[in-house]
């Protein structure tokens, strides 16, 4: 009898431990899943000289469309107004110029968000507050997370510049030196 008890409490013991492993698995499994779905560049300062942080979280959405939301806070820029663009590489090295120019895998002019002729990137100014602090959301279909390579942002950096960009200036609005950056990855 005691032996059957043991081997009893035995196998009880190994079908919870499969139960417990196939649960992590799968939850594990689902974890992956939904977070394709979700990417985030988490922002510093690219100088030892200005602190930046902040975080852009891209969410792909049920329509299809990404939305951003993003937020910074640049104490020593409070009051100011800064400009926000993806750049082409994941790269913050060399004070952000690694990140290489505006991410504009279409070849248009830089200019305005949703005007006639503007770059994938070009997000465009955010003002800060009296603490530095500043929030942006956007929705587009321009961008996906893991999509095609007119579209994916995967892999790219988010830079903020010292500067407001003026829209005009090409190729990149004269919107100052780099101060800040933040690799896009899936979350």
């Amino acid at each position: 009898m005691k032996k059957a008890i043991v081997i009893g409490a035995c196998l009880m013991s190994v079908l919870l431990s499969i139960s417990i492993v196939w649960t992590s698995c799968s939850d594990s499994k689902a974890q992956q899943t939904s977070n394709k779905n979700v990417a985030m560049a988490m922002l510093a300062g690219t100088k030892s000289d200005t602190t930046v942080e902040g975080m852009a979280k891209f969410t792909q959405q049920k329509n299809g469309k990404v939305k951003m939301d993003f937020w910074v806070s640049i104490p020593a820029m409070a009051g100011h107004t800064v400009a926000v663009h993806i750049h082409e590489h994941g790269d913050c090295g060399g004070a952000g110029k690694d990140a290489g120019g505006h991410w504009n895998p279409t070849g248009k002019k830089h200019g305005r968000w949703g005007s006639a002729e503007f770059h994938s990137g070009d997000i465009g100014n955010i003002e800060l507050n009296a603490n530095g602090g500043g929030k942006l959301t956007l929705e587009t279909d321009l961008w996906s997370i893991g999509g095609d390579a007119n579209t994916n942002i995967l892999d790219k950096s988010i830079i903020i510049h010292s500067g407001i960009d003026d829209y005009t200036s090409q190729p990149a609005g004269n919107a100052g030196t780099r101060i800040g950056c933040g690799v896009i990855k899936n979350k």
